[in-house]
């Protein structure tokens, strides 16, 4: 792992140089047998930055921001050819994606990542997806197309001070399409190698004050050869926005997913091909009063619930079990969350606006085959949360906020952060911020107990332990960032510079040692680890013409950490770049290049080696009877052989797929 780290180190030029060079070479043989690029206009050079919500809950643009905020566009989405969320974070700075197994997704931002995601908070339309069992954030049962994603604003560092426990090395916050922007009928259709395959269909439309849109989706996956992962999930979402009268709306939205996943081996006892139930429910309504253009408060409430039933007897060796058939394995769980908030945005002063709020919510799991011989755990949790914006004048703007909480398992926190901006011009702006935020323990890692039994009845295992009194992880944060147009070059950069000291952080210990058991480890969650993450991050966009746009990310990464495993959970270089060039004619083409070094995912993941993976996407577009129609064809991992996600035996090798989408 070392040596493969140090090569990199020396690499690094050429790292940089060799993805956008695949980028030029492959969009530059798509244009050089289509037609000529439309001419160039000087407004396509001025555009705005994007305005962000999510990193204070006040809309501002990115450079006046009090984080760095990455913006994935719908261009972004459809160019990049992905399918499944967790993919698009590969367009992200410092994001780690893989696959890993049971239809489950790492997601990972400057290490520290595992099969869960549990150190991100993850919003849909301020909806948190973050599990309160486990701490996993479910991507492959999330009721939502990629089709209906409007925006995802990616909070790149902690950002707790505005969203809580949880929000702890970022934020992800997925915006999807108001009625208003999809009426009328949508078809799409997709189908290609490693049994990949889907369909949509939404229809919009509006009626008087009333929006809305029903999306139903049915999609199919296999993820690797080497293994059977076949999945089949399906969806239905309804969204309605309803405007009351000139100040007030109400907007409601209702989505059911299931799910019928059949997946590999069993991570504990046994090696068997088994299936299971999935599915997913949510509730969400949320009335806002907007009395001018700087006041305006909501009320949101939401009910959440996932299930999982995937329970199987796995077998036992004859010798030295020749009396029970097998262990009853239980997989089985249920969780829910029941929020309530309320936010309010004032203008005070002339220079200063503000946004505060509270918070109540009532989460729990029940899971017998995770927690013996108890009922289901639930908690009660308040938070309070305020943050301010100050403009003392035209350069500068300072950042205040903090979010006081009370955990049913941690106790009371206070998570704070203060930041300034100096904008020395238009179109270029400076950040330095400084910022504290905790990631509160689960209910398994609190009060977990995990217990194995013959089909006689006879204990054969203990595997998982509960403890008393975890106390949450923290961050202690620190950045400098730089956002700003070039303008001559037609470029926009987003830099910064961080360093972050964790400390407490949850981890497993070996607690006992039974020889009768078929596992003679115990396990227990503890507070028995710290690192320093520090590094450096780009991104940037470029518009040199008419037609033509680049993406692309660097992150260099380095953790120093007793624990050997966590030093080595990011890799020390990381690149994207995605390419995306319009012709005329109504075609299209666009290149992505995803680049990192070697890594370890913690938790039951493995060393993975470095990869350059090259994705592709052609595109023509017409009109049938007045109606347009899409049609193309990605291909995923072009350029080298087969790369390791996650697991070593976790191959994802070349593919491809047709994609055609019909709209009226």
């Amino acid at each position: 792992m070392h040596n493969a780290r140090r090569q990199a180190e020396n690499s690094t030029p050429l790292f940089l140089l060799g993805g956008l060079g695949w980028v030029f070479s492959l969009l530059g043989v798509v244009a050089g047998t289509g037609q000529a690029l439309a001419a160039v206009t000087e407004s396509d050079f001025l555009e705005v930055l994007p305005i962000v919500l999510s990193a204070s809950r006040l809309s501002q643009p990115v450079n006046e921001a009090p984080a760095a905020v990455t913006v994935i566009d719908q261009d972004m989405i459809r160019a990049s050819g992905f399918r499944d969320i967790p993919d698009l974070f590969r367009l992200v700075p410092g994001f780690t994606v893989a696959y890993t197994r049971d239809n489950t997704w790492g997601v990972g931002y400057h290490g520290l990542g595992d099969a869960f995601s549990r150190r991100m908070q993850v919003l849909i339309d301020g909806r948190s997806v973050y599990t309160p069992g486990f701490g996993e954030v479910p991507w492959a049962s999330l009721p939502l197309s990629i089709e209906d994603i409007e925006r995802i604003e990616v909070v790149r560092g902690p950002n707790s001070a505005v969203y809580g426990s949880n929000a702890f090395l970022g934020i992800i916050n997925i915006i999807t399409k108001d009625p208003a922007q999809v009426s009328g009928g949508h078809l799409s259709v997709q189908a290609g190698e490693r049994g990949m395959g889907g369909a949509q269909f939404r229809y919009g439309n509006t009626r008087d004050d009333l929006r809305y849109r029903l999306s139903v989706s049915d999609q199919r996956r296999d993820r690797f050869a080497t293994q059977s992962e076949q999945t089949t999930t399906r969806h239905l979402d309804f969204r309605a926005d309803y405007r009351l009268s000139a100040t007030d709306e109400i907007t409601t939205t209702f989505a059911l997913s299931g799910g019928d996943w059949r997946h590999g081996r069993t991570q504990d006892i046994g090696d068997s091909i088994r299936r299971s139930d999935v599915g997913s429910e949510h509730f969400q309504t949320r009335f806002r009063r907007v009395m001018d253009a700087e006041n305006e408060w909501s009320l949101q409430f939401y009910h959440t619930r996932l299930r999982n039933n995937d329970s199987f007897v796995a077998p036992l060796p004859s010798p030295p079990f020749p009396a029970a058939s097998g262990v009853p394995v239980d997989l089985d769980y249920t969780q829910w969350r029941d929020n309530i908030e309320f936010q309010m945005i004032t203008r005070p002063t002339e220079t200063m606006r503000l946004v505060w709020g509270a918070e109540v919510r009532r989460e729990g799991i029940k899971a017998p085959g995770f927690f013996y011989n108890q009922d289901a755990r639930t908690g009660m949790l308040y938070r309070g949360f305020g943050n301010v914006e100050w403009r003392p004048s035209s350069r500068w703007i300072w950042h205040a906020g903090a979010m006081a909480e009370q955990h049913y398992l941690s106790g009371f926190d206070l998570s704070p952060r203060l930041a300034v901006n100096y904008l020395p011009s238009n179109d270029h702006a400076f950040r330095a911020s400084v910022s504290r935020a905790s990631r509160s323990p689960t209910f398994f890692e609190e009060q977990g107990d995990q217990r194995f039994f013959d089909t006689n009845g006879l204990p054969l295992d203990r595997v998982f332990a509960p403890t008393s009194g975890l106390h949450p992880e923290q961050i202690y944060s620190r950045e400098l960032g730089y956002v700003g147009q070039i303008r001559p070059l037609k470029l926009q950069v987003d830099f910064r510079l961080f360093n972050d000291r964790i400390t407490r952080l949850i981890g497993t210990s070996d607690i006992g040692d039974d020889p009768g058991s078929l596992n003679p480890k115990l396990f227990q969650a503890a507070n028995q680890n710290s690192a320093d993450i520090r590094g450096v991050e780009v991104q940037f966009r470029w518009k040199p013409q008419d037609g033509f746009d680049l993406v692309a990310t660097y992150s260099r990464v380095n953790i120093r950490s007793d624990e050997v495993d966590i030093a080595e959970s990011a890799p020390r270089n990381n690149f994207s770049a995605l390419g995306m060039l319009k012709l005329a004619g109504g075609w299209g083409a666009s290149v992505g290049v995803y680049r990192q070094d070697a890594m370890v995912w913690l938790g039951d993941g493995d060393v993975t080696l470095a990869f350059t993976r090259v994705d592709a996407r052609l595109v023509k577009r017409w009109k049938w009877q007045g109606n347009p129609v899409e049609l193309a064809l990605v291909g995923q991992n072009l350029s080298s052989r087969p790369y390791q996600e996650f697991r070593n035996d976790n191959l994802f090798d070349r593919r491809a797929y047709l994609s055609l989408m019909f709209d009226w």
